[in-house]
């Protein structure tokens, strides 16, 4: 079983779309958790390889409605060791 690392970004709401696409793009990215202030999931997303494009839009969207609603969010990336 390969084994995997975590990241953690601390954003604001306006920022926390544009850093998960950048997040999708850098690849290696096996799950992505996007976290409110108080440290509540707010929305978890498996990314396998090969999902891009439609895939992801209405997981982006949802991203993005959430950027709209929250001042400041972390996310969590798991990633391949």
């Amino acid at each position: 079983m390969s084994e995997s690392r975590t990241e953690e970004f601390h954003v604001n709401g306006e920022e926390l779309l544009a850093k998960v696409k950048e997040i999708i793009h850098e690849g290696n990215i096996r799950r992505v958790i996007i976290k409110d202030k108080d440290g509540k999931v707010l929305i978890e997303f498996p990314l396998t390889f090969g999902v891009v494009g439609f895939v992801l839009a209405p997981t982006l969207a949802a991203v993005g409605a959430i950027a709209a609603l929250i001042t400041e969010a972390t996310v969590v990336v798991e990633k391949e060791a």
